[in-house]
């Protein structure tokens, strides 16, 4: 009896150490093989991403035929996402982490890092957990997560084909920095108004109304006779490509609401022929250092950039030398400013 006992325990004991090397080189394939496939090699078919920072910002873009949009269909740049699908396609391994360190990186991880959540024809298949940089900073440390393989307990240094540096600047959560930068795109057939004002020098308003090939300028609603028409589409046109400088970065809440309880220096409104109104409100900027204006007259405010108050109801920096060419009209038409250009040499 005590033969068979031990016999049977010896049997248990093979069963169960096969069990554990099975287990083990199981394991053991998924880190060599699978949990290290970071790779998305048809990146056609990537169709929506949701990256989150470690401070729980997050964002989901959506492809949405040849162009991607945010989650709620509105205007992302493109050039962020195609350089994320670029590393969706040439991610490689470049090595793993020494086992002593095993330990630190996964808890290191476990509190800061990147979550990537990829979508393939409309099913998630990978989550990519992106955390430090490697020590020589030509790689990131990552974990893998796949609808194949599972989840990896083992982080691993990847790197992006033929280049140099880290990996998780290219994903970024802070929607400001996925804004499209572009105010004005509108072909000059489908301007029909544009209303410049300026609200604490009146006389330097001025509209431009265009009904097909009749063409009028009015100053502070009078009407400006003998306007050259190439100089009315030539200031029409520049409508077609107007793009702000920098998504807002600087003022709290409490700040913009301040601003926009105050008078903006100037508003430009644009009508198109469909209907849609397009308004903004432009706000100076302080400055610490006298300066001198568009006219030449010494002022205490920045003459290099403004605050601009979208439709959105967003804030955004803009430069004035994008923006004069909408603003000052009277270098397109004949407006009388009542000696305010005295000083224009």
């Amino acid at each position: 009896m005590k033969k068979i006992i031990i016999l049977i325990l010896a049997l248990g004991l093979i069963g169960f150490l096969a069990w554990y090397t099975f287990g083990l080189m199981k394991n053991e394939g998924k880190s060599d093989k699978e949990l290290i496939e970071f790779s998305i090699e048809d990146t056609l078919t990537v169709d929506k991403i949701i990256i989150t920072d470690a401070f729980s910002n997050s964002i989901e873009v959506i492809r949405d035929g040849k162009t991607w949009t945010d989650a709620e269909g509105g205007c992302i740049a493109q050039p962020s996402i195609n350089f994320i699908l670029e590393t969706f396609k040439n991610i490689e391994f470049k090595g793993y982490l020494s086992d002593n360190s095993h330990a630190q990186f996964t808890k290191l991880m476990a509190s800061q890092h990147t979550k990537v959540e990829i979508f393939q024809n409309g099913e998630w298949v990978k989550t990519w957990y992106i955390g430090p940089s490697a020590q020589d900073h030509y790689g990131q440390i990552m974990l893998l997560d796949s609808k194949d393989g599972g989840k990896s307990d083992i982080p691993v240094m990847m790197k992006v084909k033929g280049e140099s540096g880290i990996i998780e600047p290219r994903f970024f959560a802070d929607k400001r920095k996925w804004m499209c930068t572009n105010i004005f795109a509108i072909p000059l057939e489908r301007i029909s108004m544009v209303e410049v004002k300026f609200l604490q020098e009146p006389i330097r308003s001025f509209s431009v109304t265009k009904k097909g090939q009749n063409l009028n300028v009015y100053q502070q609603g009078r009407k400006l006779n003998n306007i050259d028409p190439k100089k009315i589409y030539l200031y029409l046109q520049n409508y077609k490509k107007i793009h702000f400088d920098i998504a807002n970065y600087e003022l709290s809440q409490q700040q913009i609401d301040s601003m926009k309880r105050s008078t903006p220096f100037s508003t430009i409104t644009v009508k198109e022929t469909t209907g849609k109104q397009t308004k903004l409100k432009c706000f100076r900027i302080k400055s610490t250092e006298e300066q001198r204006n568009e006219f030449g007259n010494v002022v205490d405010v920045d003459m290099n950039k403004f605050w601009c108050e979208l439709p959105s109801g967003q804030v955004v920096k803009c430069q004035y030398f994008v923006f004069n060419p909408l603003l000052l009209g009277h270098i397109y038409f004949p407006m009388n400013l009542g000696g305010i250009d005295k000083e224009i040499k």
